[in-house]
């Protein structure tokens, strides 16, 4: 039955708190009742039936457990009844809904504790939530995200940490600091190997959950990003000559876009280790959204994700140029005794910028120039690129807009030595900047978007990507829907015309 786009499904009004985030149980969801639970920025929890038209729950009703803004909420994957909370307190709280919050506030235990993190269970006579509180990090707890497996959660903070847990055994598996700031956004990719930070450093930053460490960082926003998230249906993994996206809207439908391709992705992106001996061609696309209005879309491929080939002695020696004082014993053929430098796309052949959009450190661009000067290095070479001009971001100094007090545009036209002072400041006691933890940015490789678009007039707040169309939404309240090629006049037909279309690379 198709349904009426004039009337909401279901329609709720609160006062004195604000829905903050939800999430829906796609575990237990079926046409006739789904579980959505919604956080509030007092601190409460509801669970709703929202086409049954039922309330069921409310936690933390009394704000015993925590009185801060819900940030996140996620159903635990692969359970009917397990969610877990995450508030800007910087704790989380692991709830089940069949179980009461009780009438007095909860008292703790000690479960387990580490690097800036601690769990605690919740001392009572008889079974009550929460079941866990966690402790991540300082300041906010911003977002977090389950692995596809579910079994690792991965946490991005305030303090501009990413923190990835073992869920289960409540063990730290690695960590990554952001450039600057706060991160405020993460995702996996499909096969889990690879999660995606955005922040309050306007750079996306893709981190290898199997080697711990920043493998590129991509620069195209102006401002701070809000969300990330990777698109399940044009990433691939082809044991053949790389795919050109080009053809026929059919066979780009047939592609990229069916529901097989995605739900075989897992199982092919895990046989890449097997097929050394083979060519393989691999790309993840994602896609970014942040407080500039700006959609912009990422290509990760294997000449960033494998830079295994030998470089060339001329290249090699071009990237260790860029640094004004490079470590001791950095060589050309040294790739980083500490495991954070990152040599550039291992294509000795022409030309210098290959597929992925990846720019080798020989051919800077004005994003790996400022950066350059941030960090007192000097730039080998400079091309244009139009959204990222110097002369743009100088301009922008003045502009009061999001109030970006820290953000790296705003003090790109300051000294090296200030901006050190500013990372000690914000860093101190960790340093981390030119450490595994935080390379500096000619220590890897940076991305350039794809495409790089104003699509909002107020800052953009959601990106979901699904099969015939994408998803973003603003401050401003309007959601749109974005036809993916080919998928124009059947978006159309299905959404009538009060849902704007256009169409997304």
């Amino acid at each position: 039955q198709a349904a009426d786009l004039s009337k909401p499904i279901d329609k709720r009004i609160y006062k004195g708190t604000q829905p903050t985030c939800h999430d829906f149980n796609h575990l237990t969801a079926t046409a006739e009742s789904v579980s959505l639970l919604v956080g509030f920025s007092a601190g409460q929890v509801q669970l709703i039936d929202p086409i049954k038209k039922e309330t069921s729950k409310l936690f933390n009703e009394e704000r015993l457990i925590d009185k801060s803004r819900v940030t996140c909420v996620k159903w635990v994957p692969g359970s009917e009844s397990l969610f877990l909370v995450a508030h800007s307190s910087g704790n989380m709280y692991l709830y089940n809904v069949e179980h009461t919050c009780g009438t007095t506030a909860p008292h703790y235990q000690l479960l387990k504790q580490g690097e800036s993190f601690a769990v605690h269970t919740c001392k009572s006579k008889s079974t009550r939530n929460p079941l866990l509180k966690w402790t991540v990090g300082e300041g906010a707890l911003n977002e977090f995200a389950f692995s596809p497996d579910g079994k690792f959660l991965a946490c991005v903070s305030q303090d501009g940490f990413l923190r990835v847990f073992n869920f289960d055994s409540v063990e730290l598996h690695g960590t990554m600091k952001s450039y600057f700031g706060g991160l405020l956004c993460v995702c996996w990719s499909p096969d889990g190997k690879y999660i995606v930070t955005g922040g309050e450093d306007d750079l996306v930053t893709v981190w290898s959950f199997v080697d711990c460490r920043v493998i590129a960082r991509g620069h195209g926003h102006k401002s701070w990003v809000s969300v990330v998230a990777f698109d399940p249906y044009t990433t691939s993994v082809e044991e053949s000559d790389p795919m050109e996206f080009s053809g026929s809207d059919e066979d780009f439908q047939d592609l990229h876009f069916g529901r097989d391709r995605a739900n075989s992705t897992q199982s092919r992106l895990s046989k890449r280790n097997s097929t050394d001996s083979r060519p393989v061609s691999v790309t993840y696309r994602f896609g970014s959204v942040g407080q500039d209005t700006q959609l912009c879309l990422w290509d990760l491929t294997e000449d960033i994700l494998f830079p295994h080939q030998p470089l060339s002695r001329a290249r090699t020696h071009t990237n260790v140029m860029n640094a004004t004082s490079p470590p001791a014993g950095s060589g050309g053929a040294n790739p980083g005794s500490n495991g954070n430098s990152i040599t550039t796309p291992g294509n000795s052949v022409p030309p210098p910028l290959p597929r992925s959009n990846s720019l080798p450190h020989s051919a800077v661009s004005n994003a790996g120039s400022k950066s350059s000067v941030m960090d007192g290095a000097i730039a080998s070479g400079v091309s244009k690129f139009a959204t990222l001009s110097l002369h743009d971001r100088k301009e922008r100094h003045h502009e009061k807009d999001h109030k970006r007090n820290h953000s790296m545009g705003h003090i790109s036209s300051k000294s090296s030595d200030k901006l050190n002072l500013v990372t000690k400041t914000k860093t101190d006691p960790a340093k981390t900047l030119g450490t595994p933890l935080c390379p500096r940015m000619e220590d890897v490789p940076l991305l350039e978007p794809l495409i790089c678009k104003k699509i909002a007039h107020e800052r953009l707040t959601v990106l979901i990507f699904l099969e015939d169309c994408i998803v973003t939404a603003c401050q401003e309240g309007f959601i749109c829907t974005w036809a993916r090629p080919g998928k124009v006049g059947l978006l159309s037909s299905q959404t009538q015309a009060n849902s704007p279309s256009g169409t997304v690379v």
